[in-house]
């Protein structure tokens, strides 16, 4: 789809450069176990980011069909440990597979005019699609800081 808006247009090179840096972190020779919080490994970071981006691809997608979204329901806490535990069975290939076609999903409606909020969350404000990239960017950027901290730390 065009992109009309200059602003949009670059919040998505930034949501496309912070995906594609992420993605490319997984593809070092690296053990996914290693530990980047006492919660969460790496693996389970790929999980968390690739459960957050399919359900902003659903709830775009949905707006841009015309259908009503479902955003993801529950405290911020049980959600995010939803997002782990429902991924933990995938392999790294399987969820950046699922990782880019969130992203492709997001690409074909982040154009879409008609699209004006999008939900987060129930019981969470909805966002523009601008400060959803914003938002979802900013996200992937400070998991994969964190990442590579854990591997610095690590060596």
């Amino acid at each position: 789809m065009k992109i009309d808006s200059p602003e949009i247009e670059s919040k998505l090179v930034d949501l496309q450069n912070a995906v594609k840096e992420f993605i490319g972190f997984y593809h070092q020779d690296l053990d996914f176990q290693i530990r980047v919080n006492p919660l969460w490994s790496a693996k389970d970071i790929l999980g968390h980011i690739t459960f957050w981006h399919e359900s902003f691809a659903r709830n775009i997608s949905a707006l841009g069909k015309g259908q009503k979204p479902l955003p993801l329901q529950g405290k911020l806490s049980e959600v995010n440990a939803r997002s782990v535990e429902e991924t933990e069975p995938f392999s790294h290939v399987e969820l950046i597979n699922r990782l880019k076609t969130a992203q492709q999903t997001i690409e074909e409606h982040i154009g879409n005019e008609s699209i004006g909020m999008i939900p987060y969350k129930k019981g969470s404000r909805d966002y523009s699609r601008l400060e959803h990239l914003e938002i979802v960017a900013h996200h992937i950027q400070k998991h994969l800081k964190g990442l590579r901290k854990a591997v610095k730390d690590r060596t």
